[in-house]
């Protein structure tokens, strides 16, 4: 347990450059029971809140958020399907700790596997799932390193697949780099269609499973996404929620209990939900602008969608502004930056997009000058 001050201001970052004006600070009690939490939103990476974030410290059964991701990857690049059969080895059979009991011999479907894995956090599972993925745990592990050093998880070493640390040292992440793995785990949509499973089985409903994470039922909007927990590293989990379109990260690290762990992160998300609001202003086509000496002499031109954090209230707030030149000289290339749109609350700037060339206009030649002024007097 550790004491903080319970004032903390964020200045946040929002994508390309995007900020906002700092909100109201954060209030909890004066101890938190944990020793490292941060809380995170998910499309733009913007930190809310964070007490000691960047400390390496035992992840428990939270490792398998990593093992997740690889997973899915490999679903997504269609290097395995969920209906692949796979056959347990020794070596993943004899597991210890959370486990559904796989044989050595066994044949599982990846689908059934998954569900193991994340529903029930099973550790044999998980090492069943790299071995089928990578040819062997070992291979596995160093997928998990590289991943993590490519995802920026400064603070993190993995040494096995599941987060058993018993007879293993230097197995450790920090609450930040949890987030950052959940964040790009979540991209992979499928990952849901588990997460939010309360009850479910295997082995044709002999063997039943249910989520080690009760913030799945007992807490709105909820759909994710691990919990952990071991002497080491006592109570964890990376909690992620979503409200009326923002999608929240918030993990826990070295809590004393398990509800202690869970009511920390609910009390986290629910000041997230309160505070913050996650806007979207979708993109669309303009109208085409004119282009001096150029053919054609017009250019079509569009703009990307518009995302930022906001504190909540203010969402109504928003107003654009177009910076864009009446005309433009040829010659213009497809994609070119032409203008922007600038977004702001009063005269906070909250961030721009670009507006975009859709289409390459060249120099008009004298042939093509030359008809459009017979064009002109035969009017």
């Amino acid at each position: 347990m550790k004491q903080f001050c319970c004032i903390f201001l964020c200045f946040l970052i929002i994508g390309m450059s995007m900020s906002i004006s700092p909100v109201r600070a954060a209030e909890f009690s004066d101890n938190i029971d944990a020793a490292s939490v941060i809380l995170m939103e998910a499309e733009t990476g913007t930190v809310l809140f964070e007490q000691n974030a960047d400390e390496a410290l035992p992840p428990a059964s939270v490792t398998k958020v990593m093992t997740m991701l690889l997973v899915f990857e490999a679903l997504d690049e269609g290097k395995i399907s969920l209906s692949d059969i796979v056959t347990v080895s020794d070596y993943a059979s004899g597991m210890g700790g959370s486990q559904v009991y796989l044989k050595a011999g066994e044949t599982i479907s990846v689908h059934d596997l998954l569900k193991s894995l994340i529903i029930a956090s099973a550790n044999d599972a998980a090492v069943a799932l790299a071995e089928y993925v990578a040819g062997s745990e070992g291979s596995f592990i160093a997928m998990m390193n590289k991943k993590a050093e490519a995802l920026g998880m400064k603070n993190t070493v993995f040494k096995n697949t599941n987060g058993l640390d018993d007879d293993v040292t230097g197995h450790l992440t920090s609450a930040r780099d949890i987030a950052l793995m959940t964040r790009e785990l979540l991209k992979h949509e499928l990952v849901f269609d588990y997460t939010t499973i309360w009850m479910d089985s295997i082995r044709n409903g002999a063997f039943g499973l249910t989520n080690t994470n009760r913030l799945v039922r007992f807490y709105r909007g909820c759909n994710g996404l691990k919990t952990g927990s071991t002497s080491k590293a006592g109570f964890c989990i990376s909690a992620t929620a979503e409200r009326d379109g923002m999608q929240l990260i918030c993990v826990i690290m070295g809590s004393s209990t398990k509800d202690a762990r869970n009511s920390l992160a609910a009390s986290l998300l629910d000041w997230g939900f309160a505070n913050y609001a996650y806007v979207s202003i979708s993109g669309d086509d303009m109208e085409p602008v004119y282009v001096k000496g150029g053919d054609p002499s017009i250019c079509p031109i569009s703009f990307d969608t518009f995302s930022a954090l906001v504190t909540k209230g203010t969402e109504g707030q928003i107003k654009s502004e177009i910076l864009l030149p009446e005309s433009f000289a040829a010659p213009i290339t497809e994609g070119a930056t032409l203008g922007s749109i600038q977004y702001k609350i009063g005269d906070s700037v909250l961030g721009t997009v670009p507006i975009i060339a859709g289409t390459t206009v060249q120099c008009i030649d004298f042939g093509t000058l030359f008809l459009r002024m017979l064009r002109m007097f035969s009017l």
